[in-house]
Formats: structure tokens, C-alpha cells, sequence
């Protein structure tokens, strides 16, 4: 079996950033993630279930290369020493097959259908990486094996379409297809038009970079990527402090990497408002902007901007906001508009309308649908591990848990009109 993962950068960046910041504070502690599929409609069968174990086990094979290790130096060149010095002997070396459990469940009364169960175990500081992986092993799986009613005929020319159409619009913009993807290829094939359409529009600067360090570092282009909800999560289930656990993780964010370094905020992990409420100086001004990954984004802009400009006070203008839930060119467009009138900078992160957009070989006019799957933290150092989001679709964990932290944070339920998760990209 060839392996589909052959490189430790056939990752997001934010992994490697949270890995260094876990490696800093956090090297003793043990965290248990869990699969999860939004779309449980869409199963598996056998053959895919027997790749995946088969793929799953190659990853013991992953060594970070002297020319991987080089290129990380250059391209994130904050990663602390002692982070660097980590991986480079053998830190990041997996062990899928303690590490990773996997088991596929038949689904009654639906012979040759299967339910995935995997979860990853042991130490964070080895296991943050697999999460990246899994998951694009897993959609490839099912488009290799499931849904094969598809081919890669117009690929490049389709992400050259909307690159181009971006680009028309001035849209700043950076590919993170990683997790979703069809497969490697489709990637591959994505990136290849989108770098086409910069160079053909002459607005290479618009295309700020993509979240896959390896095809980063293929095409020349920088790598994307802040934190994900994992490192908020992480923090909150080692100290049950809800309350400041936004803040505890800028802290621990800031000490590892410099105010300077400190990026983009991700805002979401247990609501929108409950963040907001710490994010002052000097948080608010080490931060760049913040990153908008779940709720209405209309009413996410206009909440942004009312704490950028009219309780800090902060010129128009002078903070980003990157939306990255479930994007397409049009959604872009449309966000930047409001963006622009609300006096914020606007960046958008475009994944699985990128890599996962695909229509039946046998009727084009019917799409293939991508799958809606996510590895979360289920616990750490035995404590339950939640994301409660900014709207239903995308809360995690232990039931209990996420009531009581909703109600120590006088949590809102709120629903929208796009958070149906089991066909977040059917149209």
C-alpha cells in the first residue's frame, strides 16, 4: 500500500504553532481526541475501512526531513529553539498503532455500511499532530471507495475560475483545504490554479498563502495559520477555569511566541461574547484581528467592530477580520462588503469550497457532497474537554459539562440560517 501522508509539513500550520506552545507549558499532559462525523448519513464500507487501517499504521513511517527543518526555521521563524530542537530529534515520531484506535461499526439494518470510531490517546506534545492527517485519510477514504461518481477533470481550471474572481474583486484570501480535501491530489491540483490566476492577474499579494505547510513550501507561497479552538479547549480542561480561559490561553499564546507573534484571535471556543470580555489591552493590540469561524458572520462584523471602534476607540481600519466558516468566492465578496463598511480589514481562509468541490461524473448538475467531519478534544488529563461555539450545530463534548459552563458564562443559545451541519456544502 502506498502511503498517502509522506511528509510531517502534510499539515496545517496552526498545528505546528499549538505543538511548539504545548511543548512550552504543557509536556506532561495527557489528552484522549474524538471523530466525529457531521454528516453521519454518508458511511463507509469495508474496503475504505481496511485502506484507512492500513494508512493510519504508515505514519509510524513520518521522519521531519534536515530540508523540512530548514524550511520551517525560515518560513515561521518565531517557532521557540527549544520547540525546534524538539523535533528535530524525533519529538514529533507517532506510534499509530498504540496512539490511534480505530474501529469500524456495522450499522443495523444496513449491511455493508459502516460507522468510523477513532480516537487518538497519549501525550499532547505527541499526539496534536495526527488530527490533520486523520482526517484527510478519512475524506479520501470515502471518495476513493464510497463516492467514486466523480473525476478530476477541470479541477485546476474550477479553483482558476475562483481565484480569478477573488482576485477581480480585490479579495485577500488564503487556501485551507487541508482537512476536507478530496484527496492529495485535489490539493495539489487547487493550488496549482490558484498560484496560475495570481501570477495571470498580476495580484500575487492578494493570495496571502495556504494552511498546508507542504504545499506552502512546494509553491512558494507563505504559510497560513494562527491557533485552532483545540488550544483554548486544552487550556480550559487543565485549569476549569471557564471564566478566564480565553485569557489564560492569550497569555500562555503570547509568553511562547511574543506580542509581536501573537496573530490572529480565534474568538469562538465558548462563545463570541465571552471572549470580548478579555480581549483588552494589551491582548487587543498584540492580536492583529480575530478570526470568525462560526455563527452569522453579518452579525459576528457588526459585533467587531462595535469593540474594535467603539469601546477601544481604535481607528477604522486598523484591525483584520479573517472569516473561515464555509466559504465560497460569493459568500467572500459579500463579507468583504460588509467588512469594509463596519472599518475593518478583511481576509478570508477558503478550504473545502476549494478542495471538496466536486459534481457527479454521472450528472453534473448534482454535486458530490464533501463530508463534514472534525477531530476535537475529548479530555485532558482526564477532565472533560468542550466547545460550546457560536452557534448549535458546532457544540462538543461532555452534555453536562456544556451546560454548566453555559451557565457560568450566562451562555446565549443562538441558531442561524447556515448552521445546518450535516449539509454544510450541499449546494
Amino acid at each position: 500500500m502506498e502511503p498517502v501522508i509522506t511528509s510531517f509539513l502534510d499539515t496545517d500550520m496552526y498545528k505546528l504553532t499549538m505543538h511548539a506552545a504545548v511543548y512550552t507549558h504543557f509536556k506532561d499532559v495527557k489528552v484522549k481526541y474524538k471523530y466525529t462525523n457531521r454528516s453521519p448519513q454518508m458511511t463507509f464500507n469495508k474496503e475504505a475501512v481496511e485502506w484507512l487501517k492500513g494508512q493510519f499504521l504508515l505514519l509510524a513511517n513520518i521522519r521531519l526531513t534536515t530540508e523540512e527543518l530548514k524550511y520551517i526555521k525560515e518560513a515561521i521563524p518565531y517557532l521557540p529553539a527549544e520547540y525546534l530542537e524538539f523535533i528535530s530529534n524525533g519529538g514529533f515520531e507517532v506510534n499509530p498503532k498504540d496512539e490511534i484506535k480505530f474501529e469500524a461499526r456495522e450499522i443495523e439494518g444496513e449491511p455493508g455500511h459502516y460507522e468510523l470510531d477513532i480516537s487518538i490517546e497519549g501525550l499532547w506534545i505527541k499526539t496534536i499532530w495526527y488530527e490533520i492527517p486523520v482526517l484527510a485519510l478519512v475524506s479520501e477514504a470515502y471518495f476513493k471507495f464510497v463516492d467514486t461518481d466523480w473525476t478530476y477533470d477541470g479541477q485546476v481550471e474550477k479553483a482558476y475560475a475562483k481565484a480569478k474572481k477573488l482576485l477581480d474583486h480585490d479579495i485577500v484570501f488564503s487556501e485551507f483545504g487541508t482537512r476536507r480535501r478530496r484527496s492529495f491530489k485535489t490539493q495539489d491540483l487547487v493550488m496549482q490554479g490558484i498560484i496560475n490566476a495570481a501570477k495571470d492577474c498580476d495580484k500575487s499579494k492578494y493570495v496571502l498563502g495556504t494552511s498546508n505547510v507542504l504545499f506552502a513550501k512546494k509553491y512558494n507561497v507563505n504559510p497560513i495559520g494562527t491557533v485552532a479552538h483545540e488550544w483554548m479547549m486544552g487550556i480550559a480542561s487543565i485549569t476549569n477555569d471557564y471564566l478566564n480561559a480565553n485569557k489564560n490561553a492569550m497569555d500562555y499564546w503570547i509568553e511562547t511566541f511574543g506580542m509581536e507573534n501573537a496573530g490572529l484571535a480565534l474568538t469562538d471556543t465558548f462563545g463570541t461574547d465571552s471572549f470580548l470580555k478579555s480581549f483588552y489591552p494589551p491582548y487587543s493590540d498584540a492580536y492583529i484581528g480575530v478570526r470568525q469561524d462560526s455563527g452569522d458572520p453579518i452579525l459576528y462584523t457588526e459585533k467587531i467592530a462595535h469593540h474594535y471602534n467603539d469601546v477601544l476607540k481604535l481607528p477604522k481600519f486598523s484591525k483584520i477580520i479573517c472569516y473561515s466558516d464555509s466559504l465560497n468566492p460569493d459568500r467572500a465578496i459579500e463579507y468583504a462588503q460588509v467588512a469594509h463598511k463596519h472599518g475593518l480589514k478583511a481576509t478570508f481562509g477558503i478550504g473545502t469550497n476549494f478542495t471538496n468541490d466536486f459534481q457527479r461524473k454521472s450528472d453534473v448538475s448534482v454535486k458530490s457532497e464533501p463530508l463534514n467531519i472534525v477531530i476535537k478534544l475529548l479530555e485532558v488529563n482526564g477532565n472533560h474537554a468542550i466547545k460550546i461555539s457560536d452557534n448549535l450545530g458546532k457544540n462538543m463534548g461532555d452534555p453536562e459539562t456544556v451546560r454548566r459552563v453555559k451557565e457560568e458564562l450566562g451562555y446565549v443559545e443562538r441558531k442561524y440560517a447556515g448552521d445546518n451541519e450535516a449539509h454544510r456544502w450541499a449546494a
